[in-house]
């Protein structure tokens, strides 16, 4: 599995690009070939998958029971907005207008990059939900990883 790792500032042309960072494009397995799928994330933001990654996910989602509702609910939630990208050969990568609208991009973008995925927001929006303060992050990290245990020692 891939693993991203890194949080970078982009700013979108007039026709609603953006240029992947090479720091990024180091990062991508050549198997995806420059191949991506964008589609629409969670808390208002995109999410840029290169294509193997979507696969994977996409082929987990084929054992879904397509005759319990909430899993056609999800898989039809899950694929709105779902586009195909390429990189054009600046690396750059295309916004479709109904996803700039969803996300509220506009001129600017932070990618956010982690494990198989890299979330797309406007900068804006990123800033608010990433300003907690370091209280409410420590509660958040116990409540997530305090019952992890070690597995090193």
């Amino acid at each position: 599995m891939t693993s991203f790792l890194g949080e970078f500032d982009c700013k979108l042309d007039s026709k609603s690009r953006f240029l992947l960072p090479g720091g990024l494009r180091k990062q991508i397995d050549p198997s995806a070939k420059e191949q991506f799928v964008l589609n629409r994330g969670f808390e208002g933001c995109l999410v840029l998958y290169p294509l193997n990654e979507w696969e994977k996910i996409t082929s987990k989602l084929k054992n879904l029971n397509l005759f319990v509702a909430k899993n056609r609910s999800f898989y039809r939630q899950f694929h709105n907005g779902a586009t195909a990208i390429s990189l054009d050969s600046n690396a750059r990568v295309l916004v479709p207008k109904s996803l700039m609208k969803f996300s509220g991009i506009d001129k600017e973008a932070v990618l956010f990059a982690y494990a198989d995925r890299i979330e797309v927001w406007a900068k804006d929006k990123y800033e608010e939900v990433m300003d907690q303060d370091a209280d409410a992050f420590a509660a958040l990290a116990e409540d997530v990883m305090g019952g992890l245990e070690d597995t090193d020692s």
